[in-house]
């Protein structure tokens, strides 16, 4: 039997895939996003839901189709952007502060933001 070499390029799919979760409220419910396929690297992705393109990112997963694994890596994204946000002066949304509470195994303080009046 002749081996068919497969037609899906192999470099585009060997490297972790992330993509989120989000929570569109009551009416419209949950859906994985849609997103390039440029933009499904964990550096994309936490600038992403940093500058508020996700307003409430609810799971994240990686997977890996040429090494064949999937895992959830919400507690490791929920880690980085903790640490993000305690080493920046960037403004955390409430959303996000929500999320970082709710999945982030590190035990760091996020400064509050300050609003007038």
């Amino acid at each position: 039997m002749r081996f068919s070499p497969s037609i899906v390029p192999a470099d585009r799919l060997d490297r972790d895939i992330y993509l989120v979760l989000e929570d569109f409220g009551a009416r419209a419910g949950c859906a994985w996003r849609e997103t390039d396929e440029a933009d499904t690297d964990l550096e994309t992705v936490l600038q992403d839901i940093i500058s508020g393109q996700y307003a409430y990112p609810l799971r994240i997963v990686c997977f890996n189709p040429v090494e064949g694994w999937s895992r959830d890596a919400t507690a490791d994204v929920a880690d980085a952007l903790a640490e993000r946000a305690a080493n920046t002066d960037a403004e955390i949304a409430p959303a996000l502060q929500d999320f970082i509470n709710a999945n982030a195994t590190l035990d760091l303080q996020l400064a509050l933001p300050l609003r007038a009046g």
